[in-house]
């Protein structure tokens, strides 16, 4: 990525969305939006100072939102350019509320509420639609309980979990323990303040409050506000020290995860949903697996699939890899459900297929491997691009002409064609790069002769 930002042939254009594109090969007119960051690109240094400043706390995206980020902010670390955006929906300036700190602390003065979005026509000679995929939503599977169960996470969210990175700096914890430990400074904070509640009744009555509540009848209560207050304050301090104690128990316990469960094909090779093999999944999961153990080498994963597709090569060895090295376990077999324990531990019912029994098993996380599909703007740019689009919602092409889209001159690769891993992605990307130079030499020669 550094070295595209750095190379004299390659313009970035970030932040951006294609509106129009007319014209042929050879002569393609595209309109581009280049929408406002509120952020002057060319003087922001990225230094951090606003965003550490910003008051306004909102979930992080490209965290899955397993932690939060500021309404200044940058999408991730290492992204081209290094600068910074305002989230416009949540920043108290654009929201009619008086801010304005990201402006007062940046010694750059790059921050600009009057920004407005530009747009710029270019000339190009081809396109390439590279859009990638977005994962499919498991609340569509509603018996594997995701969302209503903490410990059930899918394939991406796992995968920032493991990241140095991430939201728990690589610490395999889970979500159910997170949630109890940000809930503990809230409950400390209400129990002081309910505390001091007391203290104040307290004094004015010369009494304790334990001594206060137990000798306290309904009736004089019903006839006292001011001691149905305190009756209220008393009954509130102890549900909420009763859950403080229990959380504070459960965080003295608090481990990362070691036993995993992955489940393969959520959403693909499924009639109800898509039909077609989302191609990386059964290899992420391993890697993932693999990678799991290598943090805490008392992890065991279990990997429940109608089959692993190792279809690489020497994907079938990696796989082999896996079992003998990192303490996976391949099961054949289909989830039913995920039922949960009181403890939050999450149960999988499957059925195993070469035994034929149907088994109940708990695992501290389960992990879905969520199929791979189309982007939800794939359809409007289609659109705007003048192509068609298969029965699958990505681009159309054909087995004798891969990248080529229904267009003379826009190809494609990627996930935006279909569902394929890394190296295939690099492959096919170069495939394009070479079908565009392709036609642009062909489109020049031709106007020479």
């Amino acid at each position: 990525m550094l070295d595209v930002g750095r190379h004299p042939n390659i313009k970035l254009m970030a932040y951006s969305e294609v509106e129009e594109v007319n014209g042929e090969v050879g002569n393609f007119r595209v309109k581009i939006k280049r929408k406002a960051r509120y952020v002057n690109e060319d003087k922001c240094t990225g230094c951090g100072a606003c965003s550490e400043k910003c008051p306004t706390v909102v979930p992080d995206a490209f965290n899955e939102g397993l932690s939060t980020r500021k309404a200044i902010y940058t999408w991730f670390a290492q992204g081209i350019p290094s600068t910074h955006t305002i989230d416009t929906e949540h920043c108290r300036q654009f929201q009619g509320k008086k801010c304005g700190i990201c402006q007062k602390v940046c010694q750059a003065d790059a921050v600009e509420y009057d920004q407005k979005d530009k747009f710029v026509e270019l000339s190009v000679g081809a396109i390439v639609v590279a859009t990638g995929y977005e994962v499919f939503n498991p609340n569509r599977i509603p018996e594997y309980g995701y969302k209503e169960i903490d410990n059930v996470v899918t394939a991406i969210e796992f995968e920032r979990l493991l990241s140095a990175s991430g939201p728990t700096g690589g610490h395999l914890y889970r979500p159910s323990d997170l949630k109890v430990k940000e809930e503990v400074p809230a409950l400390e904070k209400s129990l002081k303040k309910l505390s001091k509640a007391l203290e104040r009744f307290e004094k004015k009555y010369g009494q304790k409050s334990e001594e206060f509540y137990k000798a306290l009848g309904k009736e004089e209560q019903g006839n006292d506000p001011d001691k149905a207050k305190w009756a209220e304050a008393y009954e509130q301090k102890e549900e909420v020290s009763k859950r403080l104690s229990e959380y504070k128990a459960i965080l003295e316990k608090m481990d990362v995860a070691k036993k995993l469960a992955f489940i393969q094909c959520v959403g693909s090779r499924d009639i109800r949903f898509y039909p077609f093999c989302s191609g990386y999944c059964c290899m992420h999961s391993i890697k993932e697996a693999i990678i799991a153990n290598e943090h805490e080498p008392e992890t065991n994963s279990v990997i429940f699939g109608m089959d692993i597709r190792a279809v690489g090569k020497g994907f079938e060895e990696y796989k082999i890899r896996g079992a003998d090295h990192s303490s996976i376990t391949y099961v054949r077999g289909r989830v039913a459900e995920i039922i949960q324990l009181p403890d939050k531990t999450p149960v999988v019912v499957y059925e195993d297929t070469m035994e034929r029994v149907v088994r109940e098993e708990p695992f501290d996380l389960v992990i879905l491997a969520t199929a791979c599909v189309p982007n939800k703007g794939t359809k409007e740019l289609a659109g705007i691009l003048g192509i068609e689009l298969d029965r699958f919602g990505f681009f159309r092409t054909t087995q004798a002409n891969p990248v080529d889209t229904t267009r003379p001159g826009i190809f494609v690769c990627g996930c935006a064609d279909s569902p394929m891993d890394i190296p295939e992605s690099v492959a096919q990307a170069s495939a394009a790069a070479a079908r565009a130079a392709q036609v642009i030499v062909e489109t020049e020669m031709k106007k020479a002769s």
